[in-house]
Order: C-alpha cells, then structure tokens, then sequence
C-alpha cells in the first residue's frame, strides 16, 4: 500500500519531538513495526522518543530494554488499566512507576464507555483490532465487568482516586483513556486537586468519545491537553474538517499532536507526526503553532526537558491551572 510521504519542512518542524501514543511490536495484535526496528526510524529523522501503548500489558520494561538497545532515542514505557493489569490497580500503577513509567492510561477497551459503544456498532461495520480480541476472550468464556472511574453515585471511585494519587506522587502523565467526556471531566477536575501535573484527554474526536469542542475548551481551562490522534480522521471516525475546527476551539496551546499509528494497514509510524504537521500547514496553521502542538507540548507530556525555544513558563503555567 502507498501512502503520501511527509515534506522535508514539516521533518524539520517536527525534530525534537515525542509521539506519545503508538502501537507497535511485540504485541498481542499484528503491527507494522517492532519498538527496536522504530527506535533508529525516529533518530534518523530527529525526533526525540516515543511512548509505547498497550491495551494489554504494561510497556516499562520493554521500553528500558529498547533504550539500552538504542540510547539516543527516549523510549517511554506506559501502563494501561484495563482488566488484564486489574483494573484501577494502584499497585500496578506503583510498580509501573517505580520501574520508569511515564503515562497511565484509564481504561481503555475495558471502559463501561467503549463496551456501549461498540454495542452500537453497525452491523457489517470492520470492528477495531482490539475488538476481536475482546470477543474471542468473551467467546472462551474469561469475561470480567467493566472498568468504572465512577461509582453508581456518579463520584469518582475510592481505587481511581488511589491511582490518581501514585499518578501525582510520581509526576506521571494521566491520560484519560476511552472515557465518556462526563467521565473525564470529573477526573481531570479531581487529578488536578490532588496534584496531577500531566494530563491528556485521549483522542476527543474518536468514535467512543465526540467530546463536543465547548466541552474541551472546559477541559483545557483545567489545564489538560487535547491529544489530536492522526489515526482519527486519517481512517474517517471523525472528518479533518472536525478534527481541525476542534484544534482551533481549543487552540494550538491545549494541543498536542500524536499519531495512534502501528497498524499495518496505515502509514509508517515514524511519518505519523510529519504528515500531521503537513496537514496542519495546509490548512493555515503556522510553524510556530506546529512546533508547540508537535514537539514542545508532546515534550512536556513525556516529562522531557524543554527545548531552548520553547514558551517560557507555558506548560507550568497550565500545569497550575485549577
């Protein structure tokens, strides 16, 4: 399969950054690219690192191996609280921490919001990879409930504020996973009382999601980022034209820029971000705005250290934002 290859301006606009959101190998579904094979991908073109994902597994350790193996890229591993790590497991979040965890992800394929949706789902509609893996562990007969942030009161669950808790004692990034928007309101509000520097709400415009844009304006007032997946509207869950108008609601400081990719039906990984950013210039967005969606936002996510020309003070800015 052919697809559009990145200009050698938007390579340059996006040097220095982090993609804090791929899926690539090893993994329980098939992917386009293993973590060793993308790691020398991503310091050829200039970019800093990125964060693996799993719906699965946690990723720290794979992450630590990839970096011994490739030093010069900045491998970050992740947890994601879905059943297979037990849910809104704080003692998972814990030891993910303390082996050098970046993100925690809440419950993505195991969210009560993701399970209605894709109960929703039209028939003959091409269920996601991850969905097929849902169905065969139902099909064996290993089926475990859903994982709620919230409890029947619609409060934020005793276990929920216990990870949010590790989350801030550890200055990780909280990503909000496959919530509802109420649900992800409710914990961004409370992750930033309790001290949570890094939040992301994952992919606003993705089909479990559709976080109206007045809604995300709130969310960015709670200094949260906007993460803009490429995947979204590159596969058509969601039109560029709402993925851009939603950039722009927000604004580019609220933003940041990953790619979702790993999947060997869509592009290269390590073009995910430079596509995005020729995407964003065609349609009147200046390099300027680029850089801090792309690269300085995705760094302060990552906990990186910020590049010299980076906005002063902008991330703890919104990082004191209440």
């Amino acid at each position: 399969m052919t697809h559009q290859v990145p200009s050698a301006h938007a390579r340059e606009l996006v040097r220095g950054a982090y993609d804090i959101h791929v899926h690539i190998a090893p993994d329980v579904m098939k992917r386009r690219v293993s973590d060793l094979e993308l790691a020398p991908r991503f310091h050829r073109h200039g970019m800093a690192g990125f964060v693996l994902k799993s719906h699965y597994t946690p990723t720290t350790e794979r992450a630590e191996v990839v970096r011994a193996v490739h030093p010069d890229v900045d491998v970050l591993g992740a947890i994601t609280l879905n059943a297979s790590v037990g849910g809104l497991n704080p003692v998972a979040v814990e030891i993910a921490a303390r082996g050098g965890a970046q993100f925690v992800w809440l419950p993505t394929v195991d969210s009560d919001n993701q399970r209605s949706c894709l109960e929703e789902t039209p028939e003959g509609a091409t269920p996601p990879m991850w969905a097929r893996i849902q169905q065969e562990l139902r099909e064996a007969g290993i089926a475990s409930p859903a994982v709620d942030v919230l409890d029947g009161d619609g409060r934020v669950t005793a276990e929920t504020r216990q990870v949010i808790d590790v989350i801030a004692r550890n200055d990780m990034t909280l990503a909000t996973g496959h919530l509802h928007g109420d649900e992800s309101a409710k914990v961004v509000a409370l992750a930033r009382e309790r001290g949570v520097r890094r939040i992301v709400v994952t992919h606003p415009e993705f089909t479990s999601q559709r976080i109206p844009a007045e809604n995300q304006r709130t969310l960015a007032e709670h200094g949260a980022y906007l993460e803009r997946c490429l995947t979204t509207p590159l596969t058509g869950k969601v039109s560029w034209q709402v993925w851009l108008d939603n950039i722009r609601a927000a604004g580019p400081a609220a933003s940041v820029i990953s790619s979702d990719l790993g999947q060997p039906f869509n592009p290269p990984v390590e073009d995910g971000l430079a596509l995005a950013a020729d995407i964003l210039l065609d349609h009147g967005f200046t390099d300027e705005e680029v850089r801090l969606m792309v690269v300085h936002n995705s760094r302060w996510l990552a906990g990186a250290d910020p590049l010299p020309e980076a906005p002063k003070a902008h991330h703890e800015a919104r990082a004191a934002t209440s």
